[in-house]
């Protein structure tokens, strides 16, 4: 199969959302022979990818009949939720792991790597965000429950955003009034990283957002991660209601 660096799923959903998984994958191109010579047991954890968001981004955006973009590159070969100039888009070091196939990336291999992989990606998603005025885009991630050496993480679920808070602050009162979660705010995160993909493709152009973080002990499974996208779904679609015209 001819490899591609994103995927798009129920493009011709009518549904109002826009769900994205900058995220999802921890492949390695074949361009780069399939491995960035780390450990298997690495390329498992959260340094290569966010674990278990993309099976909640499939069902949420099924549950919401909304469209779905989702990268087929890890974050280690290059970052698609970091701006062009980011220093951590292409990172050599991550969470106590050395990356071996990016010590020596220097700035010719970087540009390859975002003509390869990065810019297909954000054009591919601007063009589903530019299909419709109201769209709303959410953005889904997952976080590890504890980072080596670090506290562990108190909260299920975390919301960020920016200065638009039109979705984000009502799907965190529907989140904090359901007993069993602890939310963050713009935890474990801060909620805005100047370039990065909410900031290109919805802070600029004034489309309505969210960016939702599930700890990843909690859709471990293809069970939890369907149970997620559909618990979901109708928070953000009353969220959405809540939103000015």
């Amino acid at each position: 199969m001819t490899y591609t660096p994103y995927h798009t799923e129920g493009e011709g959903r009518n549904g109002r959302f826009l769900v994205t998984c900058d995220h999802a994958s921890n492949t390695v191109p074949p361009d780069l022979g399939g491995t960035l010579g780390l450990p298997e047991a690495d390329m498992a954890r959260h340094i290569a990818y966010d674990v278990g968001a993309l099976g909640v981004a499939r069902a949420l955006a099924a549950a919401l009949d909304s469209p779905l973009i989702w990268a087929d590159f890890s974050r280690l070969v290059i970052d698609p939720n970091r701006g062009e100039d980011d220093p951590t888009l292409l990172m050599r070091l991550y969470d106590g792991s050395v990356i071996p196939g990016n010590r020596h990336a220097d700035a010719a291999e970087r540009e390859r790597r975002l003509n390869a992989y990065h810019r297909p990606y954000h054009t591919a998603l601007e063009s589903l965000a530019a299909a419709r005025e109201d769209v709303a885009i959410v953005s889904m991630h997952s976080f590890t429950r504890q980072l080596r050496g670090r506290p562990t993480r108190p909260w299920h679920v975390g919301i960020l955003h920016a200065w638009d808070a039109r979705l984000s602050a009502p799907l965190i009162a529907r989140l904090e009034a359901e007993p069993d979660l602890t939310v963050g705010r713009n935890q474990p995160y801060p909620g805005h990283l100047p370039g990065d993909a909410i900031d290109r493709h919805a802070l600029r152009h004034g489309r309505v957002n969210t960016l939702i973080e599930l700890r990843n002990d909690l859709i471990a499974t293809e069970a939890t991660q369907e149970h997620w996208g559909t618990r979901l779904a109708p928070l953000l679609e009353a969220a959405l209601d809540d939103v000015p015209d």
